[in-house]
């Protein structure tokens, strides 16, 4: 079965004046369609730079992405946005709302670039909300609404365009363990019954046990890919 997203030898090199940092260093990775990685590692190990690299985000020094058997490399900025834009959804730790619009039109927002008509937006904001029981928040702005449920209107504007992959970057770093079990218990469901692929960058392993798979990175390189242990109780 072909992967939906491969890296083959990526690195990716930041240059600072005359100094040269390598922030990742010849990675190998294959994520299939329908599959839930957390990828895990300390500050300063390269997992948000890869993070990035799996969504598109940036391009990497050396090596290739292959997206669907696509060369990114050979993607023009247009295409590169076109596909974010269909097939990846992204969840950060900070929500990222916009602060003057509601609810409903955060989650409204990602539709607009697709070029959805005004009543298919509210309708797909409004049941995206309603399944996340956001129901009655949807005219509240993120300043009258708590970081759950910030987060959860981040997760219902990720799957705005009804995307493949979902990227989440230490999606419960703001929040307390109780309100971080309900976020990763949407992620599980976007999994098993959504058949979301679902990739969550953290350093928490508790956060690991909710995938199927966890990457483990130090230094810029994979140092351990293996499947997750059993569940734990959050506590």
């Amino acid at each position: 079965m072909q992967s939906l997203i491969k890296l083959e030898n990526v690195s990716k090199i930041f240059r600072l004046g005359e100094i040269e940092l390598a922030v990742l260093k010849e990675i190998n990775l294959e994520i299939s369609s329908g599959s839930f990685v957390t990828i895990m590692g300390p500050s300063g190990s390269g997992k948000s730079t890869l993070m990035y690299l799996l969504g598109l985000l940036d391009i990497p020094s050396k090596g290739r992405i292959l997206l669907e058997g696509s060369d990114v490399s050979k993607f023009t900025e247009d295409e590169l946005a076109k596909f974010r834009g269909r097939k990846i959804g992204f969840v950060f730790q900070q929500f990222n709302l916009l602060p003057n619009l509601t609810a409903l039109e955060n989650v409204m927002l990602p539709m607009i670039f697709q070029g959805i008509d005004e009543d298919k937006r509210k309708e797909k904001a409004l049941s995206l909300l309603n399944s996340l029981n956001l129901d009655k928040r949807i005219n509240h702005r993120p300043s009258e609404l708590s970081g759950g449920e910030q987060q959860r209107i981040a997760i219902a504007r990720s799957l705005a365009n009804d995307p493949e992959i979902l990227i989440a970057d230490e999606p419960t770093g703001n929040l307390d363990s109780s309100t971080g079990k309900i976020i990763m218990e949407i992620f599980e469901k976007l999994h098993s019954e959504n058949k979301k692929t679902i990739i969550v960058v953290t350093h928490d392993p508790n956060i690991a046990r909710y995938s199927k798979e966890v990457i483990n990175i130090k230094d810029g390189q994979i140092v351990s890919n293996h499947l997750a242990s059993e569940k734990v109780l959050w506590k």
